[in-house]
């Protein structure tokens, strides 16, 4: 039986040693071989304007193949916002080089300020493109979009229903390294930025910590402009396929059901619609179980909050992640992009009141139980899912010995197990709130930018706290997006807990008590506790010699008979501790009133009655 699957095939010329190429990459002309693909010349091209227009873009004058560079895209949008009154720019923060991360805002009204937007009542959508500077499709697609709700006029009615905010660039730093070799399995476009920030930080990593400044202005830009949607693009890679426009969101399981209801019904099928009439392939956002055999199915997942869209759904600010084929052309993909935005301005347009109906709903409900982390259901099978595949021939490869897999261009249709993260694996009580000692400023920071709410009492309060003890802490041996991940078991134990002065109580009775939740409790995937905001909690501070603790050691055992028993016991159950004088010790120690009380005990308390 032929197994279907994937590997990437590079086929290249070894440079000579010690040869690099002029933009800093190693090797001479190297080139990478994509799969064959066939010719492509959809109805979207039609929204191309010519080179020789007085508005065309910079992706528009190259003949649809490149990208404008960071200084060239802020100035076309700046002569754009100065030749129309409904296009406004501002500035939503700073890289960590020094580059203005810019906002577009259209408008009817020409509003320039949060205040001046919802007043008119529209609904709002927030457009980013460039988070992955890669991944640049969603930049050049908007700027054309743009236009032509503006200057040329060929989109202008659906600016009098909806409000379009426009981030062009966000990971403005990356942009900038700019170069032909920045993502070998993507057609174009000629050049393109990098795929993490000035400290290589991936953003789509980041929307929990929020330890980068583009992030951190982008949450800001959020919580101050309050858009209704918000749509991130990006260009995925991986197994070829048929599709080329693809997107995804948490579905009615996750945290914001009643949105994801408005994405299901309203924007799934007009943006289906209009791509498939303007000659493109849309798909759901699915993952290969295993590249190399696509009999094993594709993956639905469920996106914990360090990603956009994970980190929307548990805000209750329906979230869209756009993710265009990477082995399609990239003229292909910037105007399936247009196209996709175009219908999600149509539709949120005819229905925006019915989704901030929705939004209203899911930030009003209060879940008895908050899901922490998520897997594929284990009580059923999975269901099917017809799959737009291409043909794939699984070959013995003498460049690494193994299989390869390569692909004929021949498109088929497959019928493979569709596996959905939709099922709880593990989830938390919230509690009426959490309270944090004024020693951790740099959680309560990061709650802050969030916009969760919370109170910071001006005298210390005794309050009566679940708080939970941790144990079997494992600390990750690699770094990931700049911090040392750590897990622990964690088993809550009641107190009496003195909270000093700055602490804080945040109430989970709250529209963002759910991002609380997951960013507070140890047990969840993306919790600052997970992300090592804690790890002073984990490391022992005081000692005991040897000397003292034996003899102290042979009082205890007198004096107690219950104590007595249960050392014997672990002696005889534990060889290694009983093999171990340090250990033998140390358990004496550990039930002392000098050893530590607060050794891996969580700082983050629990207010349960």
């Amino acid at each position: 039986m032929r197994r279907r699957g994937y590997v990437l095939v590079l086929l290249m010329t070894l440079p000579a040693a010690g040869a690099r190429a002029d933009d800093g990459s190693n090797g001479a002309a190297v080139t990478a071989v994509l799969p064959p693909i066939a010719p492509w010349d959809g109805a979207s091209r039609a929204l191309a304007v010519d080179p020789g227009h007085p508005w065309a873009t910079p992706f528009e004058k190259s003949a649809l193949r490149e990208t404008p560079r960071y200084e060239e895209t802020v100035e076309w949008l700046a002569r754009l916002a100065a030749a129309t009154p409904q296009l406004e720019m501002v500035s939503i923060g700073r890289s960590h080089e020094g580059r203005e991360i810019v906002m577009a805002i259209a408008s009817s009204s020409g509003a320039s300020t949060p205040e001046a937007l919802r007043a008119s009542g529209k609904p709002i959508v927030l457009v980013q493109a460039g988070i992955h500077s890669g991944e640049i499709d969603g930049k050049d697609a908007g700027m054309m979009l743009l236009r032509d709700m503006t200057v040329r006029g060929t989109r202008s009615a659906v600016l009098e229903k909806v409000s379009v905010l426009f981030i062009p660039i966000l990971s403005v730093d990356a942009h900038e390294r700019y170069s032909e070799h920045a993502r070998v399995n993507q057609r174009g476009p000629t050049r393109m930025g990098w795929r993490t920030n000035a400290r290589n930080q991936n953003l789509n990593r980041d929307y929990a910590k929020l330890d980068t400044p583009e992030i951190r202005a982008l949450v800001s830009a959020v919580r101050d402009w309050a858009p209704d949607l918000y749509v991130d693009v990006h260009v995925t890679d991986g197994l070829d396929c048929q599709y080329d426009v693809t997107w995804g969101y948490t579905g009615s399981h996750g945290y914001s059901k009643a949105a994801a209801g408005w994405l299901a019904t309203r924007l799934d099928p007009a943006a289906r619609r209009a791509l498939e009439a303007s000659g493109h392939v849309p798909g759901p956002l699915v993952f290969p179980v295993d590249e190399r055999d696509l009999d094993r199915g594709v993956v639905e997942w469920t996106p914990s909050p360090r990603f956009s869209n994970g980190w929307g759904d548990a805000r209750h600010l329906p979230t869209v992640l756009v993710e265009n084929h990477s082995l399609k052309p990239f003229d292909r993909r910037v105007l399936g992009t247009y196209v996709f935005l175009d219908s999600v301005l149509e539709v949120l347009g005819a229905s925006g009141a019915e989704l901030r109906a929705a939004i209203e709903m899911d930030r009003r409900t209060r879940p008895a139980a908050v899901p922490l982390s998520w897997r594929v259901p284990s009580a059923s099978g999975p269901a099917t899912v017809e799959l737009l595949a291409v043909e794939q021939r699984l070959e013995p490869s003498p460049i690494s010995g193994g299989l390869s897999v390569e692909y004929t261009g021949r498109p088929v249709t497959l019928t493979v197990p569709w596996h959905r993260h939709t099922d709880p694996d593990a989830t938390a009580d919230p509690p009426v709130a959490y309270w944090i000692p004024p020693a951790w400023p740099e959680v309560i920071e990061r709650l802050q930018l969030q916009g969760i709410e919370m109170e910071r009492i001006a005298e210390s309060r005794r309050v009566k706290v679940e708080m939970y003890r941790l144990s079997d802490a494992k600390i990750d041996p690699e770094p990931f997006e700049g911090h040392a991940r750590v897990t622990a078991k964690a088993v809550p134990e009641r107190r009496e807990e003195l909270f000093a002065a700055g602490s804080v109580r945040i109430p989970v009775d709250q529209p963002l008590g759910v991002l609380a939740v997951l960013l507070l409790e140890p047990d969840s995937t993306d919790s600052l506790f997970q992300w090592g905001f804690f790890l002073e909690v984990l490391q022992r501070t005081e000692y005991v010699e040897g000397y003292i603790m034996e003899a102290t050691a042979r009082r205890m055992l007198e004096s107690d008979p219950e104590l007595s028993a249960a050392f014997r016991r672990k002696l005889l159950d534990d060889p290694g501790f009983a093999a171990d004088a340090r250990a033998r010790l140390q358990w004496f120690y550990e039930r002392t009133p000098y050893f530590d009380q607060r050794f891996n005990l969580y700082p983050v308390a629990r207010e349960i009655d």
